[in-house]
Formats: structure tokens, C-alpha cells, sequence
């Protein structure tokens, strides 16, 4: 088998080859717990090479919460929780735990602002009261910024530095107001760029970028049809139906990093986002204000206090949501990817297969499948694999793998003879959800990589030591849209507005 046999994507495939239902969302309302809490639910974790111009050196990294947002969702939009934490985890060594940490936390501030009413000054309901631009928010009513600490060793116990803006030195960085319509912002491209921050990372001899803020959905699925007892033409054509959630804004957490300040012994580095919140919630029955802490003599309708504790977790896309069977999708939530031995069972013995066979006479692979444990748990040898081998759910990356320049990256990733997309890394304009059913379905059985070359072999299905299903592209009929995504810096695209009115 040659290249195309495609290496990693069996790491998406894992998430659908595991999962009892067949839900595709990436990892939006994935588990029972987290959809009683939007604003730390993470949907969709990017690592790859940056491709824009003269920005080969670097690896963007793109943490995305709060999912299926409304544009028109107002008047308070999409704000991040104060009380949380978010976190995007770097693993060098291959021992399954954070070596780097970079963690988000945000601050809301609310100006009250007030117009006069007969004489008298009245709070207004709504989140700004006039036009917004890059270089004036005066009439914007709530105001976030945000702090990125790089924590090495343990996320909890670990050394703490502050990520800085390179320029001013300051350690807090704004955010941008979501894009509540053409008559307050204009030119949201413009104003949102201006929240690009060029950033000081400790221990980097060169500097990075930062980004926080809202953003189009990135993620392509026929999410409706495929809830329905996977009501698709799994083998029809790949552009035969259409996205379901590209009117679909969400919140991005977006990092650019120098590859040298990530990586350990080799070129290979793992990573995953999580978000925490605090042990304890008390509600107040008077509430008086907005904040949530123990400031202001705790008016606010809650006061939030005790240990953080993970309640989101996402490194591969899909595989919460698809692969992780019900009553085990909170504990994964919860866990870490050194203890995921705990759900081997759902990565060697999938349902969807079976599944897919039941509904659509598409063979299933024999099992164990060996394919996926490699791919999806250890890496593939002399590929993704780090020098120390932890079964894990984590997304690798081979930093020394150039990027593909944007008007040739094939969206099948390693599957399409692209082995600069996933599994190796994820692209915003990687197919993850036709490489992770292609990939079910046994196309990666007896693979190898490499060839002749040694490493690189992927494992067989039960006694299967070839493709199954002929290597047949296994798709959801959803196609990406190339022109959907920026080529540069934080590479998703402008969010669509919640309306589209001209400016008085």
C-alpha cells in the first residue's frame, strides 16, 4: 500500500468508528453534562503547520467553544465565562500529560452605560448604544479581555509565566466584540484584525500571536441527516448535501507559536483543549448586578468558588461525540488522556461500523482493529508516533512535515495524498468527518506509510491485511469550501453578522 493509504486518519475514524450513535458535530453538545453549560463546551481543536506566507517556522493552534451560536443572539451575545479556565495542552515527550500549558482566562466589564430619559439617566438594555470601529469603542456597553499564562510542568503545580504583548508589554489583551450587525460594525474584518495581538512567549527567542473572539463555524457536517439513523448516500457524491451548520458562528481561542518552542527530543508534538470551572456554584435569589464573584459583597446572581475542575476535554474531533459510548461521555470529559486505557474497548470494538452495515450493506471490518489503536492511540511509528508510546486520545502533530500552501491542500488530508493535513495535525479545511468514515470502514487495514521505508505501519483489522470496501471514500455529503477560510492568521473566517444593514 502506498501513501494515500492515509496514516492518521484513522484518528478521526476513531471517533466515528467508536461511537454507538452516529452524531458528527466534531464535539458540540457532545456528553449530557456539558450542554447544561455552552460557554465551556469545547467543539473543535486545530493544530497544524501554519501555512500563511513567510509563517513556516510556526504551528497555530485553535481551541474552539461555545458552539452553534446565532449571529442575531443578542442583546447578550456570546460572551466566555470569567469563572472558567481554558486550555490548550502540549505533550513533547509522549507520556500522555501536559509538558506546556497555555491558559485563557477572561474579565467582562460592564461601563452601565445610560441615556437620559425625562430627565432621568436609565441603564439601556442592549450591549453598545452607537457605531464601533478598531479605533473607538465608546458606545460599546460591556468590555472583555482576557490573560494567556504559559504554564510548563503540570497545569496546576507547574512554573507560571505570562504571555505579554510585544509592543506595550501589557499582560492583558482585549477582545472583540461579536458581530452583531453592519449598522454597529461596519467592517468587522478590519476591527477584528486589530485584536490580533503580537505576543512575547517566555523561553521563545521568537515572538507568537494571539487571538480571542468570535469567528464562522470551521467545521462542515450534514449534522441533521446524520443524526437521523445516518439517513446519507455514504458512497454518493462528497458535495451531493449540504453543511448544516455553515450559518453558524463560534468562539476561537487561537495561538501561533514558534515549532522550536514546542517541541521535545523529536518534531512530533500532541495537543488538546480543555475548560474547567469552579467546584461550587451558589445562586442568589436577590440578585443585584451581574457578577459572579465574591466581590460587590456577592450581589451577583452567583457566587462561584472552590477547586477548578475539568469539565471538557477534546484533542481528535469526533471522538467524544461519536466514539465514546453514553453513559461514559462525562467521565471522558473529565479524564485525562494518560488514564484513556479505560476506553480501549470503544477504539478496538466500534459500532459504527456494524452500524453502517446494518443500514447500508457496507462491509465492517474485522476487529480488533489494530488500525486504530495505532493511529488514534500511540501514533504510527516513525510518523506521529513520540518517542515515548502512551495509549492516549490525543491530536499528533509532525512539525517537520511542511504545510501545504492553501490553494493546494487537499481536504482528505493524508487520505488525499496530503500529509501536511489530518490526522496528522487538523486543518480548518480538513474533511474530518469523510476521513474518519473512510477510514471506519477499514480503509486503513494493513496499511503502511512508509512503503519500503521502515515504520510506518499501521496495523491490520482482525485478520484483515488489506483495505476494506475497496478503499471506497465513505462521506457524509457535506463538502468544504476552500474560499470558507482565511490563508492567514487566526485562518477561520470573518463571523457572519447578525444582521446586514446600511450604517446611518
Amino acid at each position: 500500500m502506498q501513501c494515500r493509504s492515509l496514516l492518521i486518519p484513522a484518528a478521526s475514524t476513531l471517533a466515528m468508528v467508536l461511537a454507538s450513535t452516529s452524531a458528527l458535530a466534531s464535539s458540540h453538545r457532545e456528553a449530557p453534562f456539558i450542554t447544561g453549560m455552552p460557554k465551556v463546551d469545547g467543539t473543535d481543536f486545530y493544530m497544524f503547520n501554519s501555512y500563511e506566507a513567510d509563517r513556516e517556522n510556526y504551528v497555530t493552534l485553535i481551541a474552539n467553544y461555545l458552539p452553534l451560536q446565532d449571529a442575531y443572539g443578542g442583546p447578550n451575545y456570546f460572551s466566555l465565562d470569567d469563572e472558567a479556565i481554558y486550555e490548550i495542552h502540549i505533550d513533547n515527550t509522549g507520556n500522555a500529560q501536559e509538558d506546556i500549558t497555555f491558559q485563557f482566562q477572561f474579565n467582562t466589564e460592564r461601563k452601565n452605560l445610560a441615556v437620559d430619559v425625562g430627565g432621568t439617566s436609565v441603564p439601556v438594555p442592549l450591549i453598545n448604544i452607537g457605531q464601533i470601529t478598531a479605533g473607538n469603542n465608546s458606545a460599546q456597553n460591556v468590555l472583555e479581555t482576557y490573560t494567556v499564562k504559559m504554564i510548563t510542568g503540570d497545569r496546576r503545580t507547574g512554573t507560571v509565566q505570562n504571555l505579554t504583548d510585544a509592543g506595550s508589554g501589557s499582560e492583558t489583551f482585549d477582545k472583540p466584540l461579536d458581530n452583531i450587525g453592519t449598522k454597529s460594525l461596519p467592517d468587522y474584518a478590519t476591527y477584528a484584525d486589530s485584536f490580533i495581538h503580537e505576543v512575547a512567549i517566555p523561553d521563545c527567542p521568537m515572538p507568537g500571536k494571539v487571538f480571542a473572539g468570535q469567528r464562522q463555524e470551521g467545521f462542515v457536517v450534514n449534522l441533521g441527516e446524520v443524526f437521523d439513523l445516518v439517513a446519507l448516500n455514504p458512497l454518493g457524491d462528497r458535495d451531493s448535501r449540504s453543511n448544516t451548520i455553515g450559518d453558524k458562528n463560534v468562539t476561537s481561542l487561537a495561538l501561533e507559536v514558534p515549532a522550536s518552542c514546542l517541541t521535545g527530543e523529536n518534531s512530533v508534538i500532541g495537543g488538546w483543549t480543555t475548560a474547567s470551572v469552579r467546584q461550587a456554584t451558589v445562586i442568589n435569589p436577590s440578585p443585584k448586578g451581574t457578577d459572579t464573584t465574591a466581590s460587590a459583597n456577592a450581589k451577583g446572581p452567583a457566587v462561584k468558588g472552590g477547586a477548578y475542575t475539568q469539565v471538557s476535554r477534546l484533542g481528535n474531533p469526533l471522538v467524544n461525540e461519536v466514539v465514546i459510548g453514553l453513559q461514559d461521555k462525562d467521565r471522558f470529559n473529565a479524564s485525562e488522556p494518560k488514564d484513556d486505557g479505560q476506553f480501549a474497548t470503544y477504539v478496538t470494538n466500534p459500532t459504527l461500523p456494524a452500524l453502517v452495515e446494518i443500514l447500508f450493506g457496507v462491509t465492517a471490518p474485522e476487529t480488533p482493529r489494530n488500525d486504530l489503536v495505532t493511529v488514534f492511540l500511540t501514533g504510527v511509528p516513525g510518523v506521529t508516533q513520540l518517542p515515548m508510546v502512551t495509549a492516549s486520545e490525543i491530536l499528533r502533530l509532525n512539525t517537520a512535515i511542511p504545510a501545504t500552501a492553501a490553494g493546494s491542500q487537499v481536504d482528505l488530508g493524508v487520505a488525499g495524498g496530503d500529509f501536511a493535513g489530518f490526522p496528522n495535525g487538523r486543518r480548518p479545511i480538513d474533511d474530518v468527518v469523510d476521513i474518519a468514515l473512510t477510514a471506519a470502514e477499514g480503509f486503513l487495514c494493513g496499511g503502511d506509510v512508509n512503503g519500503a521505508d521502515p515504520g510506518g505501519e499501521i496495523g491490520s483489522c482482525g485478520t484483515q491485511n488489506s483495505q476494506v470496501n475497496g478503499g471506497a471514500i465513505v462521506n457524509d455529503g457535506a463538502l468544504p469550501d476552500p474560499n470558507a477560510y482565511l490563508t492567514t492568521f487566526p485562518y477561520l473566517n470573518t463571523p457572519l453578522p447578525g444582521a446586514n444593514n446600511v450604517a446611518m
